[in-house]
């Protein structure tokens, strides 16, 4: 029996407390609305910006300034505005608990990870998952102690498969998909830490959603955040803007990108559309393939999972371009998703405008708060003021919707003001311009590697 199916069989079921007095919203009615209030937020701001053009075009040109000001103002104004009136509308249901709970394969894909496998095997030992559980070590062709640790590790539930040679995370994560028995398979990074119930609640929000869903993906969370500010801005980005983005795809039914770091998925379907392939963007591939046939793919806010991310600037870039370079892989592999008449569409068109958001962005933006800073106000002046409301909005209901959650899950916002001065006022400044790396490396064939995470 399918595990969706499954899911319909021991899903107890009282909706969730409270819903009930509410006056319910389709999934479609909460879209047309947020579409309509971003199409109405992209008119006054456009309206507004009209002298800003006019201003830049006796510069450069009004192609080039209509780029310019479309890139760095117009349309992300309209993409937050829509995830705000989304993150407004979104009533996510309750997870119900289970009679009895299925049987879970986890794959571990790990290349010389002695630092942190053995944490990671603890943290699902320290789940208690009520149901069958076995994982699989697929050692990578580690030079250090990774395979003793694991077959040191003493768990009944762990067995290690060594490949031959380093051949990359996709061989090993076929490999384990080959030797899986169970209708759920769940991956896993070697370097992240499972917290508080993260599998049990990733597999009732798994068997609670709709019959057509086919994977979800868990929250992903900075563990690191302390090393130093490249690791504290990116905890505000995982918290904030990660999470929050997941959370409004999954609302329309189609979360673009189940991470390998921690998602669960059908084992039927990973076979049937021949599990994972070898690319950089291994995962944002995968979860396309499971889009474009129709099926769903859904986010669990509240299965939380701790991880390593980069400690310096250049496995930073390097993890951003292999996401960017990633992306462009997934529309190389399904040009046709563009054409799939779903809601969750409207994002993947989003990715297509990324490229010219990211170059608008280093081209224009950049050298503008240059040349601001000498008095020449062409690109960036007093009318980008008009980005600050939204963009204020835009964090405080990420803040909200995200502390709440925290708060369910017996976790605290911790204070973190340095990571967020950063988050806010630098990120974007090596986030974007490594992106456009990215695209060009990939469109010139550039060699690829997997860098970090």
């Amino acid at each position: 029996m399918p595990a969706s199916q499954l899911g319909e069989v021991l899903a107890r079921g009282a909706p969730s407390a409270g819903n009930d007095s509410r006056r319910y919203l389709t999934v479609r009615v909460k879209f047309a609305l947020s579409l309509a209030v971003s199409l109405a937020w992209l008119a006054l701001t456009t309206w507004v910006a009209v002298p800003w053009i006019e201003q830049l075009s006796s510069v450069t040109g009004r192609v080039l300034a209509f780029v310019a000001v479309g890139g760095i103002a117009l349309v992300p104004g309209f993409m937050n505005a829509f995830l705000v009136a989304s993150l407004l509308f979104d009533r996510r249901p309750a997870r119900r608990r289970i009679y009895r709970y299925p049987g879970v394969t986890i794959l571990i894909a790990a290349y010389n990870e002695e630092g942190s496998i053995a944490d990671t095997l603890h943290s699902i030992e320290c789940q208690r998952y009520p149901g069958p559980l076995e994982v699989f070590v697929i050692d990578d062709g580690s030079r250090d102690a990774t395979a003793a640790i694991v077959e040191a590790a003493g768990y009944d539930w762990v067995r290690l498969l060594r490949q031959p040679r380093n051949m990359g995370k996709s061989a090993a994560l076929n490999r384990g998909l080959d030797h899986a028995r169970h209708d759920l398979v769940i991956t896993l990074d070697a370097d992240s830490y499972l917290y508080r119930d993260a599998l049990r609640n990733l597999v009732e929000r798994f068997m609670g959603d709709p019959p057509e869903t086919r994977a979800v993906a868990g929250t992903m969370l900075v563990r690191n955040s302390r090393k130093n500010w490249v690791t504290k801005a990116q905890e505000w980005d995982y918290f904030h803007g990660i999470s929050a983005i997941k959370r409004v795809q999954s609302l329309y039914q189609g979360t673009l990108v189940a991470q390998g770091a921690f998602s669960i998925y059908d084992r039927t379907t990973l076979r049937e559309i021949g599990g994972w392939k070898n690319c950089v963007g291994e995962d944002i591939v995968l979860t396309w393939g499971f889009l474009i046939r129709g099926y769903r793919v859904g986010h669990a806010e509240d299965a939380c999972c701790f991880t390593n991310v980069p400690e310096n600037l250049r496995q930073f870039v390097r993890q951003r371009q292999r996401w960017a370079r990633g992306m462009m892989e997934a529309f190389r592999q399904f040009p046709g998703i563009l054409r799939t008449p779903r809601l969750s569409t409207l994002f993947v068109w989003w990715n297509v405008l990324f490229p010219w958001l990211d170059l608008a962005f280093t081209v224009f933006f950049i050298p503008g708060c240059v040349l601001a800073l000498f008095g020449i106000f062409w690109i960036a002046g007093p009318l980008t003021l008009a980005l600050l409301p939204m963009a204020l909005l835009i964090n405080w209901l990420m803040f909200r919707v995200g502390s709440r959650t925290f708060s369910a899950n017996g976790l605290r916002v911790r204070r973190n003001v340095r990571g967020f001065l950063v988050y806010a006022f630098a990120y974007s400044l090596i986030l974007q311009p490594a992106c456009v790396a990215g695209y060009f490396s990939e469109l010139f064939g550039l060699r690829k590697s997997w860098g970090t995470k």
